[in-house]
């Protein structure tokens, strides 16, 4: 039985929640290996719309085992806020595990990525100052708490110590705050230890054992590609590997024992927060775009940057990822439109670039060469069949299947859980 990964193609918010709920009746096990609470997935069932921050898609769907894996970074007060609001709504959540090696963020990686980001002033990256970034430092620079630090008090005070032994001197000589007592984080991390126990797991071997015995297992990412620390449009990116490679680091399953990589990319492009995008619209097409995709951040609220489809990134992504599957989502959302661009090249500086450029500056600076569609004006929620889509819907899907370097196997043609046209199984 597989082991399927599923990634953003583009910026994030490409819709991963829609096809993890697509694929949630037919998996036992859904991952969630990097990230943490700064990145959201809405997912539609029936009249009930779910907002999921920090929890992987698949709590949602009765029988399967949700994972928070050793790559991901951990609020506990935004996980049992979530874990709560869930119950309240019917939704079972006792299935949850999360890794004993998963990182915690604290109250002061929370406050150090809000200041930070103040300081920079105009060079701001664009986080969501949830501690995401400032957790993630700290596991790299092996000062960091992990989620089996708590239940042993003495190691917990240890490590607490020693990190704000130098970020109260960080926080009170740069950026003029008050320094952060040893005891207000201990005893906050204590007081989840009870909750928190039944559900901490090696993860890793939990997952091993699951793909051994024949069941399936979705892991599912945070963020996107294009915000990989690696391979994403560094330094505007989250703090994470968002890309297929980072299911294996980030959960500990063997990369040999991955078959499948489906990357969700939307119909057009949106990102949120600062960095290159060659396709942005800054015109009415840019706001008809974010009224009628309703593009704004589930975590954040934030007004998400919309521009075309871009070819080259999803021809990038195809390649670092490993795609064998696309799914299209929002299709929906380009109806009405008589023409429809789409970014095939770039122009930079006079010169035509067909794929990604590896200079942030040259990509800073790359046009986008569009060729254009013709649109459709039919509705197509109701779409469940490919021949059921318009003949210029069908040509705009088969058109960007050329373009990015892997078949379109499933298209999103609204915002219900049903809404959505298969046309091979993701799982074969």
């Amino acid at each position: 039985m597989p082991a399927v990964v599923l990634i953003g193609a583009q910026w994030g918010d490409e819709g991963k929640g829609k096809a993890t709920d697509l694929l949630g009746s037919r998996v036992d096990y859904v991952v969630k290996f990097n990230g943490g609470n700064n990145a959201g997935h809405t997912v539609v069932v029936g009249d009930e719309k779910y907002a999921l921050h920090l929890l992987p898609s698949g709590i949602l769907s009765p029988g399967v085992v949700p994972v928070i894996a050793n790559g991901v970074v951990v609020d506990i007060e935004v996980l049992f806020n979530e874990l709560d609001a869930l119950s309240a709504r019917g939704v079972d959540v006792s299935r949850l595990l999360v890794s004993a090696n998963a990182h915690v963020i604290t109250a002061y990686h929370r406050t150090i990525d809000r200041v930070a980001e103040r300081f920079l002033g105009k060079r701001q990256i664009g986080t969501t100052g949830r501690g995401i970034g400032p957790t993630y430092a700290d596991k790299i620079n092996r000062v960091g708490i992990r989620i089996q630090d708590i239940f042993d008090e003495g190691i917990l005070r240890q490590k607490v110590e020693g990190a704000l032994e130098q970020k109260n001197h960080l926080l009170v000589k740069v950026y003029n705050r008050r320094a952060i007592a040893v005891e207000e984080i201990v005893d906050d991390l204590l007081s989840y230890r009870e909750r928190l126990g039944p559900m901490v797991a090696d993860t890793a071997l939990e997952l091993t054992r699951a793909l051994d015995s024949g069941s399936t297992v979705l892991f599912e990412g945070g963020q996107a590609t294009m915000l990989d620390v690696d391979h994403g449009t560094y330094p505007f990116v989250t703090s994470s590997n968002a890309t297929s490679g980072g299911a294996a680091t980030g959960s500990g399953v063997a990369p040999n024992r991955i078959d499948r990589v489906i990357a969700v990319v939307k119909a057009y492009t949106t990102r949120v927060g600062a960095g290159p995008f060659p396709t942005e619209l800054h015109d009415e097409s840019g706001e008809w775009l974010r009224g009628r995709g309703f593009e704004f951040g589930t975590t954040t609220g934030r007004p998400r940057r919309t521009g075309w489809y871009d070819a080259p990134i999803a021809r990038y992504s195809a390649r670092i990822n490993g795609v064998t599957d696309f799914v299209l989502t929002k299709l929906d959302v380009l109806t009405g439109l008589d023409r429809i661009p789409v970014a095939v090249a770039y122009d930079v500086d006079g010169t035509r670039v067909d794929e990604v450029p590896v200079s942030q500056s040259d990509f800073h600076h790359a046009k986008p060469i569009y060729e254009e569609l013709p649109g459709w004006s039919e509705d197509i929620s109701g779409a469940r069949e490919f021949s059921d889509l318009p003949k210029t819907a069908q040509d705009y899907v088969l058109a960007l299947e050329e373009l990015s370097g892997s078949r379109i196997s499933a298209i999103g043609v609204g915002p219900d859980r049903d809404a959505i046209v298969v046309r091979h199984d993701l799982l074969d």
